[in-house]
């Protein structure tokens, strides 16, 4: 019933679509129940008893006091609820196929971050750079590790950093079993397959911290590799960049 506050286009764009669809969709159900309701309530039989000859007999009635009693078949309201239905399904599709083509748009990329995953934790490698690049292992903090107001269960020890404003593509893989990395905010979710390489396109909007997870069950500790971004300027990100390239 809620979303996360979007820090992508994309995931703007899928709130859009939602909260689109869920309007169109709760007109329908309406529209549905009130049918229903209507053809029980006026094609039920009332039961009424009478007696002949000291005999008592149940008899049934139609109930003939509303309008839809002579609703019972025509080609005209057949074509009707064929067609709307049809109509219904093409007004979502469209915008739906012009979502999925921006999803899998991916302009020349700026960075590419290469995300690993692992039973059970992340691993990040920014390779575009000299001296072989940036590469770490990101684990979940532990809650008795965790400093006094951080989220249980979604702070790591080391998060990505990515710069906003900045076309970035992100290869992701694993090295054991299926992992998916998702990122709610970014209106990421992508599986992570063992030998092969997926990669998905990212342009953040605005600074912040977004939290995700593992969304495939990968295992006994699947609800412990959590998934943190940092998203900064790109002047901040720079420093960070240096920083780590020059120790």
């Amino acid at each position: 019933m809620s979303f996360q506050d979007p820090a992508t286009l994309v995931m703007s764009g899928i709130i859009d679509l939602h909260h689109g669809i869920f309007f169109y969709m709760i007109i329908v159900i309406t529209l549905v129940s009130w049918m229903l309701f209507s053809v029980i309530r006026d094609f039920g039989y009332n039961m009424y008893i009478t007696k002949s000859s000291g005999v008592e007999t149940a008899l049934k009635s139609r109930n003939l006091f509303n309008f839809t009693k002579n609703i019972t078949h025509g080609e005209v309201i057949e074509i009707v609820w064929t067609i709307t239905p049809s109509l219904v399904l093409v007004g979502i599709a469209v915008p739906s196929f012009a979502l999925l083509y921006t999803l899998d748009e991916l302009m020349e990329p700026t960075l590419t971050l290469k995300s690993i995953g692992h039973q059970w934790y992340w691993s990040y490698e920014y390779s575009d750079f000299d001296n072989g690049g940036i590469n770490f292992d990101s684990y979940m903090v532990s809650e008795g590790d965790l400093p006094f107001g951080r989220l249980r269960l979604l702070e790591v020890d080391r998060k990505v950093w990515l710069p906003i404003d900045t076309h970035i593509r992100v290869i992701i893989t694993a090295v054991d079993v299926l992992h998916s990395w998702a990122v709610p905010s970014l209106g990421v979710k992508m599986d992570a397959v063992p030998g092969r390489l997926n990669q998905i396109g990212l342009f953040i909007n605005r600074e912040g911290l977004f939290y995700g997870q593992c969304s495939e069950i990968c295992g006994v500790n699947h609800g412990f590799m959590p998934i943190c971004v940092k998203a900064v300027s790109p002047n901040l990100f720079n420093g960070w960049l240096n920083f780590n390239l020059n120790k």
